[in-house]
């Protein structure tokens, strides 16, 4: 599938209490709009367990053609501070680091609010030395109310905005009750 370089292309992996049922995923809609008002083509994945979190990994970075076009990775999970909980087992964001070494120059990995990320400048320096990674951004609450809107605002300003710095700024004008609210944060 051939996509203009200016279309951003975002993957999402999801964790659920049972990736083999039919489940409502909390994240689709938001991804559905994505599409819809965007343009923002994405790629879904669900996962109950360390090792199908891990086997989603695994395939988005060595079997998926199309991995080097997504600009964003969307990880709705679980978790606190830097780790994520898969079906009880903590997983940490210097574990998450090693699994994308070298492979994510020029990306963003943004985590929902279903996990809060706040990170020391260290942590997330270390995260982004290892993957290359743009940036990695998420939330410091949870519980307070979904990030899906906020998150879709994001999204769809990066399709216009690819410095990371002035998204922020952006984001924050258009946005500003919602990123204080859940307490928006970026690193980079």
């Amino acid at each position: 599938m051939y996509l203009p370089n200016d279309q951003s292309q975002l993957f999402c992996l999801e964790c659920v209490a049972e990736a083999n049922e039919n489940h409502d995923s909390k994240a689709f809609p938001m991804l559905e709009q994505l599409v819809l008002q965007h343009g923002i083509v994405n790629v879904y994945k669900s996962c109950d367990s360390i090792e199908t979190f891990e086997e989603s990994l695994n395939a988005l970075l060595y079997e998926d053609r199309d991995f080097k076009h997504y600009d964003l990775l969307y990880f709705v999970c679980p978790g606190k501070e830097n780790q994520i909980i898969i079906n009880g087992y903590y997983y940490s964001l210097e574990e998450i680091a090693e699994l994308f070494e070298g492979k994510l120059k020029g990306k963003i990995l943004h985590f929902a609010n279903a996990k809060s990320l706040n990170l020391d400048s260290e942590t997330a320096q270390y995260f982004i030395d290892v993957t290359g990674a743009k940036a990695v951004s998420g939330y410091t609450h949870t519980h307070f109310t979904s990030s899906f809107l906020l998150d879709f605002h994001y999204f769809g300003l990066y399709q216009e905005i690819d410095d990371v710095t002035e998204l922020v700024e952006t984001l924050y004008q258009k946005h500003y009750e919602l990123c204080t609210r859940l307490g928006f944060h970026l690193y980079y």
